[in-house]
Protein backbone atom coordinates (compact mmCIF):
# COMPACT_ATOMS: atom_id res chain seq x y z
CA UNK A 1 0.00 0.00 0.00
CA UNK A 2 2.55 2.26 0.81
CA UNK A 3 4.64 1.69 -2.79
CA UNK A 4 4.52 4.53 -5.61
CA UNK A 5 3.04 3.30 -8.73
CA UNK A 6 5.71 3.66 -11.39
CA UNK A 7 4.29 7.09 -13.31
CA UNK A 8 1.87 8.78 -13.62
CA UNK A 9 -1.82 7.34 -12.42
CA UNK A 10 -5.11 8.37 -13.50
CA UNK A 11 -7.79 9.91 -10.99
CA UNK A 12 -9.45 6.49 -12.64
CA UNK A 13 -7.49 4.18 -10.81
CA UNK A 14 -7.06 6.16 -7.53
CA UNK A 15 -10.99 6.16 -7.68
CA UNK A 16 -11.04 2.31 -7.73
CA UNK A 17 -8.68 1.50 -5.21
CA UNK A 18 -10.80 4.21 -3.16
CA UNK A 19 -14.05 2.68 -3.73
CA UNK A 20 -15.68 6.44 -5.18
CA UNK A 21 -15.81 7.89 -8.25
CA UNK A 22 -13.81 9.67 -10.46
CA UNK A 23 -15.67 13.32 -9.70
CA UNK A 24 -15.39 12.52 -6.22
CA UNK A 25 -11.37 12.36 -7.06
CA UNK A 26 -11.23 15.50 -8.78
CA UNK A 27 -13.32 17.48 -6.65
CA UNK A 28 -10.57 16.39 -3.84
CA UNK A 29 -7.59 17.72 -6.47
CA UNK A 30 -9.55 20.67 -7.33
CA UNK A 31 -10.08 21.47 -3.36
CA UNK A 32 -13.98 21.17 -3.15
CA UNK A 33 -15.84 21.59 -0.31
CA UNK A 34 -18.54 19.26 -1.09
CA UNK A 35 -16.52 16.02 -0.12
CA UNK A 36 -16.20 14.68 3.42
CA UNK A 37 -13.57 14.65 5.71
CA UNK A 38 -12.83 11.27 5.93
CA UNK A 39 -12.90 10.62 2.12
CA UNK A 40 -11.09 13.94 1.59
CA UNK A 41 -8.19 12.23 3.80
CA UNK A 42 -8.43 8.71 2.15
CA UNK A 43 -8.05 10.74 -1.57
CA UNK A 44 -5.52 12.59 -0.77
CA UNK A 45 -3.01 9.72 0.82
CA UNK A 46 -3.69 7.70 -1.91
CA UNK A 47 -2.92 10.62 -4.36
CA UNK A 48 0.50 10.92 -2.57
CA UNK A 49 1.18 7.23 -2.44
CA UNK A 50 0.87 7.08 -6.20
CA UNK A 51 3.15 10.27 -7.13
CA UNK A 52 0.03 11.97 -8.72
CA UNK A 53 0.85 15.25 -9.26
CA UNK A 54 2.66 17.45 -6.42
CA UNK A 55 -0.60 19.86 -5.43
CA UNK A 56 1.51 22.78 -5.88
CA UNK A 57 1.53 22.08 -10.27
CA UNK A 58 -1.66 20.55 -10.28
CA UNK A 59 -4.84 21.89 -7.81
CA UNK A 60 -6.05 25.29 -8.57
CA UNK A 61 -6.16 27.76 -6.12
CA UNK A 62 -9.30 27.55 -3.95
CA UNK A 63 -10.94 30.68 -4.75
CA UNK A 64 -10.73 29.55 -8.64
CA UNK A 65 -14.31 29.00 -9.97
CA UNK A 66 -14.98 25.59 -11.82
CA UNK A 67 -16.09 26.49 -15.88
CA UNK A 68 -17.99 24.43 -18.48
CA UNK A 69 -16.00 24.78 -21.67
CA UNK A 70 -18.37 24.71 -24.50
CA UNK A 71 -16.36 23.42 -27.57
CA UNK A 72 -17.50 23.80 -31.63
CA UNK A 73 -15.99 22.57 -34.62
CA UNK A 74 -15.96 24.79 -37.81
CA UNK A 75 -17.43 28.46 -38.41
CA UNK A 76 -20.33 29.60 -36.17
CA UNK A 77 -23.28 30.19 -37.85
CA UNK A 78 -27.19 30.46 -36.65
CA UNK A 79 -27.76 27.22 -35.83
CA UNK A 80 -24.75 27.41 -33.22
CA UNK A 81 -25.70 30.81 -31.72
CA UNK A 82 -28.87 28.98 -30.80
CA UNK A 83 -27.46 26.43 -28.72
CA UNK A 84 -24.94 29.12 -27.57
CA UNK A 85 -27.88 31.29 -25.92
CA UNK A 86 -29.21 28.18 -24.17
CA UNK A 87 -26.14 27.03 -22.81
CA UNK A 88 -25.39 30.41 -21.28
CA UNK A 89 -28.89 30.69 -19.97
CA UNK A 90 -28.50 27.37 -18.16
CA UNK A 91 -24.93 28.11 -16.80
CA UNK A 92 -25.92 31.00 -15.40
CA UNK A 93 -28.95 29.97 -13.38
CA UNK A 94 -26.24 27.64 -12.00
CA UNK A 95 -23.87 29.74 -11.04
CA UNK A 96 -21.24 28.31 -13.40
CA UNK A 97 -18.77 30.36 -16.13
CA UNK A 98 -18.31 29.32 -19.63
CA UNK A 99 -15.48 29.37 -21.58
CA UNK A 100 -16.38 29.04 -25.72
CA UNK A 101 -13.63 27.58 -27.99
CA UNK A 102 -13.59 27.24 -31.99
CA UNK A 103 -11.81 25.06 -33.68
CA UNK A 104 -11.66 23.82 -37.30
CA UNK A 105 -13.39 20.69 -38.26
CA UNK A 106 -10.89 17.76 -37.19
CA UNK A 107 -8.24 19.97 -35.75
CA UNK A 108 -9.01 18.53 -32.49
CA UNK A 109 -5.82 16.43 -30.31
CA UNK A 110 -4.35 13.54 -31.25
CA UNK A 111 -5.06 10.49 -29.67
CA UNK A 112 -1.41 10.36 -28.61
CA UNK A 113 -1.67 13.97 -26.92
CA UNK A 114 -5.28 12.83 -25.43
CA UNK A 115 -4.16 12.74 -21.99
CA UNK A 116 -2.08 15.90 -22.11
CA UNK A 117 -5.18 17.28 -23.35
CA UNK A 118 -7.52 15.87 -20.69
CA UNK A 119 -5.08 17.36 -18.17
CA UNK A 120 -4.42 20.82 -19.22
CA UNK A 121 -8.53 21.24 -19.57
CA UNK A 122 -8.58 19.63 -15.56
CA UNK A 123 -5.21 22.33 -14.52
CA UNK A 124 -7.64 24.94 -16.04
CA UNK A 125 -10.73 24.35 -13.95
CA UNK A 126 -12.97 22.92 -16.29
CA UNK A 127 -16.08 21.03 -14.51
CA UNK A 128 -17.25 19.36 -18.14
CA UNK A 129 -16.63 19.49 -21.97
CA UNK A 130 -20.31 20.15 -23.79
CA UNK A 131 -19.31 19.45 -27.13
CA UNK A 132 -21.37 20.47 -30.62
CA UNK A 133 -21.41 17.83 -33.32
CA UNK A 134 -18.62 16.33 -32.63
CA UNK A 135 -17.20 13.12 -32.42
CA UNK A 136 -14.21 11.87 -30.02
CA UNK A 137 -12.05 8.55 -29.84
CA UNK A 138 -11.70 6.30 -27.52
CA UNK A 139 -8.76 7.88 -26.47
CA UNK A 140 -9.84 11.09 -25.54
CA UNK A 141 -13.03 9.67 -23.52
CA UNK A 142 -10.75 7.91 -21.93
CA UNK A 143 -8.68 11.12 -21.14
CA UNK A 144 -11.56 13.26 -19.85
CA UNK A 145 -12.79 10.35 -17.24
CA UNK A 146 -9.14 9.83 -16.13
CA UNK A 147 -9.01 13.49 -15.08
CA UNK A 148 -12.53 13.20 -14.14
CA UNK A 149 -14.20 15.73 -16.79
CA UNK A 150 -17.72 14.69 -17.51
CA UNK A 151 -18.74 15.21 -21.67
CA UNK A 152 -22.07 15.79 -23.00
CA UNK A 153 -22.45 15.67 -26.83
CA UNK A 154 -24.80 17.82 -28.63
CA UNK A 155 -25.75 16.51 -31.97
CA UNK A 156 -23.22 13.92 -32.24
CA UNK A 157 -22.53 13.65 -35.89
CA UNK A 158 -21.85 9.65 -34.78
CA UNK A 159 -24.88 7.35 -33.59
CA UNK A 160 -25.60 7.55 -29.81
CA UNK A 161 -23.26 4.98 -27.65
CA UNK A 162 -23.13 4.26 -24.07
CA UNK A 163 -19.96 5.72 -23.91
CA UNK A 164 -21.29 9.13 -24.51
CA UNK A 165 -24.14 11.25 -23.00
CA UNK A 166 -26.15 12.75 -25.84
CA UNK A 167 -29.00 15.29 -26.70
CA UNK A 168 -30.51 15.72 -30.27
CA UNK A 169 -33.90 15.85 -31.36
CA UNK A 170 -36.37 13.91 -32.88
CA UNK A 171 -34.54 14.32 -36.60
CA UNK A 172 -36.30 11.24 -38.23
CA UNK A 173 -40.11 12.13 -37.26
CA UNK A 174 -38.69 16.04 -38.14
CA UNK A 175 -37.98 14.34 -41.58
CA UNK A 176 -41.30 13.11 -42.01
CA UNK A 177 -43.37 15.57 -41.04
CA UNK A 178 -41.55 18.08 -43.72
CA UNK A 179 -42.35 15.60 -46.55
CA UNK A 180 -46.01 14.64 -45.50
CA UNK A 181 -46.33 18.63 -45.88
CA UNK A 182 -45.12 18.62 -49.18
CA UNK A 183 -47.29 15.67 -49.40
CA UNK A 184 -50.28 17.09 -48.54
CA UNK A 185 -49.90 19.94 -50.32
CA UNK A 186 -50.19 18.22 -54.13
CA UNK A 187 -46.17 17.74 -54.48
CA UNK A 188 -44.54 14.70 -55.78
CA UNK A 189 -40.95 15.41 -57.28
CA UNK A 190 -39.87 15.96 -53.83
CA UNK A 191 -35.63 16.51 -53.33
CA UNK A 192 -33.86 16.14 -50.30
CA UNK A 193 -30.83 18.02 -49.80
CA UNK A 194 -28.75 17.70 -46.93
CA UNK A 195 -25.73 18.42 -44.96
CA UNK A 196 -23.00 16.22 -43.88
CA UNK A 197 -23.80 12.60 -45.33
CA UNK A 198 -22.70 10.14 -42.68
CA UNK A 199 -24.13 13.03 -39.61
CA UNK A 200 -26.12 11.02 -37.74
CA UNK A 201 -28.58 14.05 -37.82
CA UNK A 202 -28.54 14.26 -41.60
CA UNK A 203 -28.97 10.04 -41.82
CA UNK A 204 -32.19 10.29 -39.62
CA UNK A 205 -33.58 13.23 -41.64
CA UNK A 206 -32.73 11.45 -45.31
CA UNK A 207 -34.29 8.20 -44.27
CA UNK A 208 -37.67 10.11 -42.59
CA UNK A 209 -37.56 11.80 -45.69
CA UNK A 210 -37.76 8.47 -48.22
CA UNK A 211 -40.05 6.65 -45.63
CA UNK A 212 -42.65 9.16 -45.85
CA UNK A 213 -41.88 9.05 -49.65
CA UNK A 214 -42.29 5.19 -49.91
CA UNK A 215 -45.60 5.28 -47.51
CA UNK A 216 -47.38 7.79 -50.18
CA UNK A 217 -46.04 5.16 -52.88
CA UNK A 218 -43.89 7.90 -54.28
CA UNK A 219 -40.75 6.98 -55.85
CA UNK A 220 -37.42 9.33 -55.83
CA UNK A 221 -36.20 9.75 -59.06
CA UNK A 222 -31.93 9.90 -59.64
CA UNK A 223 -30.47 13.13 -58.31
CA UNK A 224 -32.85 14.03 -56.01
CA UNK A 225 -31.02 13.12 -52.84
CA UNK A 226 -28.02 15.10 -52.11
CA UNK A 227 -25.61 16.07 -49.35
CA UNK A 228 -23.35 18.27 -48.70
CA UNK A 229 -22.68 20.65 -46.06
CA UNK A 230 -25.15 22.00 -43.48
CA UNK A 231 -23.75 25.95 -44.87
CA UNK A 232 -25.53 28.85 -47.02
CA UNK A 233 -22.88 28.34 -50.25
CA UNK A 234 -24.00 24.76 -50.57
CA UNK A 235 -27.61 25.26 -50.49
CA UNK A 236 -27.11 27.89 -53.23
CA UNK A 237 -24.47 25.38 -55.26
CA UNK A 238 -26.48 22.36 -54.72
CA UNK A 239 -29.77 23.75 -54.86
CA UNK A 240 -28.97 25.01 -58.50
CA UNK A 241 -27.72 21.26 -59.20
CA UNK A 242 -31.22 20.36 -58.66
CA UNK A 243 -33.47 23.47 -60.51
CA UNK A 244 -31.30 22.48 -63.87
CA UNK A 245 -32.25 19.06 -63.77
CA UNK A 246 -34.31 18.12 -66.94
CA UNK A 247 -37.40 17.62 -64.80
CA UNK A 248 -36.45 19.75 -61.42
CA UNK A 249 -38.42 19.31 -58.71
CA UNK A 250 -41.35 21.33 -57.27
CA UNK A 251 -40.50 20.77 -53.48
CA UNK A 252 -37.20 21.11 -51.75
CA UNK A 253 -36.73 19.70 -48.08
CA UNK A 254 -33.83 21.09 -46.43
CA UNK A 255 -31.48 19.72 -43.70
CA UNK A 256 -31.17 23.14 -42.33
CA UNK A 257 -32.51 26.49 -43.07
CA UNK A 258 -29.18 27.62 -44.13
CA UNK A 259 -29.21 25.38 -46.79
CA UNK A 260 -33.11 26.73 -47.19
CA UNK A 261 -31.76 30.06 -47.23
CA UNK A 262 -29.10 29.44 -49.79
CA UNK A 263 -31.76 27.31 -52.02
CA UNK A 264 -33.90 30.32 -52.07
CA UNK A 265 -30.93 32.20 -53.93
CA UNK A 266 -30.75 29.27 -56.35
CA UNK A 267 -34.07 29.83 -57.35
CA UNK A 268 -34.15 33.83 -57.67
CA UNK A 269 -31.14 33.44 -59.77
CA UNK A 270 -33.07 30.43 -61.75
CA UNK A 271 -35.99 33.24 -61.89
CA UNK A 272 -38.36 31.30 -60.41
CA UNK A 273 -40.92 31.78 -57.36
CA UNK A 274 -40.94 30.88 -54.14
CA UNK A 275 -43.43 28.90 -53.10
CA UNK A 276 -45.71 29.44 -56.51
CA UNK A 277 -42.57 27.84 -58.37
CA UNK A 278 -40.78 25.94 -55.85
CA UNK A 279 -41.50 25.23 -52.65
CA UNK A 280 -38.53 24.80 -49.78
CA UNK A 281 -39.15 23.69 -46.12
CA UNK A 282 -36.18 24.43 -43.96
CA UNK A 283 -34.74 22.85 -40.25
CA UNK A 284 -33.80 23.81 -37.30
CA UNK A 285 -36.23 27.24 -36.87
CA UNK A 286 -33.41 29.27 -36.32
CA UNK A 287 -33.48 33.79 -36.67
CA UNK A 288 -32.82 32.87 -40.43
CA UNK A 289 -36.40 30.87 -40.77
CA UNK A 290 -38.12 34.06 -39.99
CA UNK A 291 -35.88 36.81 -40.90
CA UNK A 292 -36.00 35.08 -44.94
CA UNK A 293 -38.08 36.36 -47.76
CA UNK A 294 -40.35 34.99 -47.49
CA UNK A 295 -40.29 33.75 -44.03
CA UNK A 296 -39.27 29.82 -44.00
CA UNK A 297 -41.56 27.00 -43.31
CA UNK A 298 -39.58 24.31 -41.11
CA UNK A 299 -38.99 21.64 -38.89
CA UNK A 300 -38.53 23.36 -35.27
CA UNK A 301 -36.08 21.70 -33.03
CA UNK A 302 -35.79 22.85 -29.91
CA UNK A 303 -31.71 24.35 -29.87
CA UNK A 304 -31.33 26.54 -26.84
CA UNK A 305 -33.67 23.75 -25.07
CA UNK A 306 -30.60 21.13 -25.92
CA UNK A 307 -27.84 23.38 -24.79
CA UNK A 308 -29.69 23.49 -21.54
CA UNK A 309 -30.51 19.95 -21.21
CA UNK A 310 -26.81 19.24 -22.34
CA UNK A 311 -25.58 21.78 -19.48
CA UNK A 312 -27.71 20.67 -16.60
CA UNK A 313 -26.64 16.76 -17.63
CA UNK A 314 -23.08 17.45 -17.73
CA UNK A 315 -24.02 19.38 -14.03
CA UNK A 316 -25.20 16.41 -12.65
CA UNK A 317 -22.45 13.88 -13.61
CA UNK A 318 -19.61 16.07 -12.70
CA UNK A 319 -21.51 16.05 -9.09
CA UNK A 320 -21.47 11.96 -9.77
CA UNK A 321 -24.95 12.18 -10.88
CA UNK A 322 -26.20 9.71 -13.11
CA UNK A 323 -28.91 10.16 -16.22
CA UNK A 324 -31.58 8.30 -16.90
CA UNK A 325 -30.39 7.68 -20.79
CA UNK A 326 -27.27 8.14 -22.23
CA UNK A 327 -29.05 10.17 -25.33
CA UNK A 328 -32.04 12.04 -24.64
CA UNK A 329 -33.84 13.31 -28.00
CA UNK A 330 -36.16 16.36 -27.44
CA UNK A 331 -39.29 16.82 -30.05
CA UNK A 332 -39.54 18.39 -33.38
CA UNK A 333 -42.52 20.78 -34.59
CA UNK A 334 -43.43 21.65 -37.76
CA UNK A 335 -43.90 25.38 -38.45
CA UNK A 336 -45.87 26.62 -41.20
CA UNK A 337 -44.43 29.61 -42.73
CA UNK A 338 -45.24 31.05 -46.51
CA UNK A 339 -42.19 29.34 -48.47
CA UNK A 340 -44.63 26.32 -49.16
CA UNK A 341 -47.88 26.42 -51.50
CA UNK A 342 -49.38 23.60 -53.51
CA UNK A 343 -47.50 23.06 -57.32
CA UNK A 344 -48.26 25.26 -59.92
CA UNK A 345 -47.06 22.82 -62.31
Amino acid sequence: MGTKTQGRTTLSAVATQAGVSVATVSKVVNDRSDVSDATRARVRQLLDEHGYLPRTTHRLPATTTDVLELAFEGDLHAYTAEVLQGVLDAAAESGVPVVVTCRPIGAGPADADARGWARGLSVAGRRALIAVTSVLSSSQLSALAGEGISLVVIDPLEMPNVDVTSVGSTNFSGGVSAVQHLLDLGHRRIAYLGGHSQAACNQARMHGYRAAMEAAGVPVPDGFVRSSRFIYSDGVDCGLELLNLPSPPTAIFAGSDEIAVGVMEAARRRGLDVPADLSIVGFDDTQLARMSSPPLTTVRQPLAEMGRLAVRTALRLSDGGSVDSHHVELATDLILRESTAPPSR
